[in-house]
């Protein structure tokens, strides 16, 4: 097992590195020109010049990629090109709006996506089985933009129960919370329900029946335990992929977090930002994947590294 946690490890931050490269060459590859779109258009090339040797942009692409990568590993990801703010800053403000709305989201998917997965598994073929078999499908396939506008319309005009937009308290985050979390809400439902029902079929679990052991025994410690496996690799692979939706989900509430930030610096070329959460994205992606492939390990001794 500790080879195993360890060699993950080291793929996870070969991995970082691999995708440090990546983001620095997609994002120089943008077109436009980040000083002229910050620049007064009536300087002339001279000082335009200047400042893009002030800010870096006139060296080679391997040596911009060498100084903002060091400094990413001590901590500093540049200064902002719009603001002149440090981008730690800019993106430390941001982030706990970020991690409040997704980790509200979450719990809410996983809460109730497992508990319901759960209940129509085991109530197989009813109403409420077929019922929830064709919800789920449908809400799959509602984008995050346009589920989180037909809130707004019902919930905060139609009926202003909640705020329109922006974080006005505790209230503001449910109707995001519910544009993020109630799609891949449905995911969790199928799978839970799949799984359970393929493992309900498996011979230790006709045998604990057999036994005469009560049925919530046998859901908890046999069949729950070997069901909650892929969704615990779907829980570990959905955090970075909620993050990153939250840039949509950001943008239609005004929710002031860094996915918001992340639009703004994209449509202003701002650089500095956007590699800077991109590269935030990608680090809690590969933790995510490496913590969900521990995890499963510890569930199924039988996963090892190949």
């Amino acid at each position: 097992m500790t080879q195993y946690i360890i060699r993950r490890i080291l793929w996870g931050i070969l991995t970082v590195i691999t995708v440090s490269v990546l983001i620095f060459a997609i994002v120089h590859a943008m077109p436009g020109d980040p000083v002229r779109m910050v620049a007064d258009p009536r300087l002339p090339s001279e000082e335009i010049e200047a400042l893009r040797e002030q800010w870096g942009l006139d060296r080679p692409l391997y040596e911009q990629f060498f100084v903002w990568f060091t400094n990413i590993l001590r901590g500093d990801m540049g200064t902002s090109i719009q603001t002149r703010q440090p981008v730690n800053h800019l993106i430390s403000a941001r982030l706990f709006f970020t991690l409040y709305l997704t980790i509200t989201a979450l719990i809410l998917r996983y809460t109730l996506g497992i508990a319901i997965g759960m209940i129509v598994a085991v109530k197989r073929g009813g109403f409420l089985d077929k019922f929830l078999v064709v919800g789920t499908v449908v809400l799959r396939s509602l984008p995050d933009f346009w589920l989180g506008i037909i809130l707004i319309l019902l919930f905060a005009i139609r009926f202003p129960i909640f705020p329109v937009s922006g974080y006005e308290g505790p209230i503001s985050v449910i109707l995001p919370m519910l544009a993020l979390a109630l799609p891949l809400m449905a995911t969790t439902m199928r799978l839970t329900r799949s799984e359970v029902l393929e493992v309900l079929r498996e011979q230790y679990v006709r045998t604990a029946r057999a036994k005469g052991l009560h049925a919530r025994t046998i859901m908890l410690k046999h069949v729950l335990r070997n069901a909650l496996i892929p969704v615990t690799v779907v829980f570990f692979l959905s955090i970075p992929w909620l993050i990153g939706g939250t840039v949509v989900v950001e943008t239609v509430f005004a929710w002031p977090g860094m996915g918001r930030l992340l639009w703004q610096a994209i449509s202003s070329q701002d650089l500095p930002i956007v590699q800077g959460i991109v590269f935030i994205i990608a680090v809690i992606t590969v933790i995510s994947n490496t913590l969900g492939d521990i995890v499963c390990a510890v569930l199924d001794p039988t996963i090892r590294y190949d």
